[in-house]
């Protein structure tokens, strides 16, 4: 289904929201709003290949519709690891379930869906656990002790795979990569009404952070190798190893 959700003019435009309009849209939505998107996903799929560890749980924290649940699914051939995919958006865990049951294999590792929040969740004999633009949405003072807490559950040799919206110190970086990301929304069929009541919902919702942030607050938690495997316009991942 197109997404159209800021598509007409709102009189009272309300902080955005993972609810059910959005769940509708969303495989549409993140195509044509994240640059990077589908290798974000892939590649998180194969990473947690190679760091995954037998009889360990795999966490995809923030699933939204479970693509990254399922990639991992379809690539991880350690044995005994469980994939535990967890989003608070009820709305998102129902049209999760539906993807899931319409695009997994038999072949593919099973996946436990999980209403609830990421930042209460208990976690526990992690090896791989992926953030996919999931921290930006959290409260600021809740980003450190999520990824510390993250850390403690993680074995040794296992990962933290984070994917995030950025923002750049250098006013200038900064302002160019929010243009070309603009360019790259109107060149996937967005107009200037969309983009801009987006851009409002959005605000205080959405709250991006540096590159050097983000490594720090890895480092700081403990992780011993922090290394950026993708970046595109104003989106970057990292893979950070206990």
């Amino acid at each position: 289904m197109k997404d159209a959700v800021f598509a007409s003019p709102f009189e009272n435009l309300g902080p955005f929201q993972f609810n059910d309009d959005v769940a509708q849209v969303f495989p549409d939505m993140i195509r044509r709003s994240v640059p990077g998107y589908g290798q974000m996903v892939g590649g998180a799929g194969l990473l947690a290949a190679r760091y995954a560890q037998s009889d360990s749980h795999l966490y995809d924290l923030g699933t939204s519709l479970g693509a990254t649940a399922l990639s991992m699914a379809r690539h991880v051939q350690a044995p005994g690891t469980r994939i535990l995919a967890i989003d608070n958006s009820q709305p998102m865990i129902e049209r999760a379930r539906n993807f899931l049951s319409e695009s997994r294999s038999e072949h593919d590792r099973p996946i436990q869906l999980i209403h609830g929040d990421v930042l209460t969740q208990p976690l526990q004999n992690a090896s791989v656990s992926v953030l996919n633009l999931t921290l930006q949405f959290l409260p600021f003072e809740s980003r450190a002790e999520l990824v510390e807490r993250i850390y403690r559950n993680t074995r040794p040799g296992g990962v933290l795979l984070l994917a995030e919206k950025v923002t750049f110190d250098d006013p200038e970086q900064a302002e160019w990569a929010q243009e070309c990301y603009w360019d790259f929304k109107r060149a996937n069929g967005y107009s200037e009404l969309e983009i801009a009541q987006k851009r409002t919902a959005l605000e205080n919702v959405l709250v991006p952070e540096t590159p050097e942030d983000h490594v720090a607050r890895l480092r700081k938690a403990g992780f011993a190798t922090v290394r950026c495997w993708f970046q595109t316009l104003n989106f970057m991942a990292w893979i950070a190893i206990k």
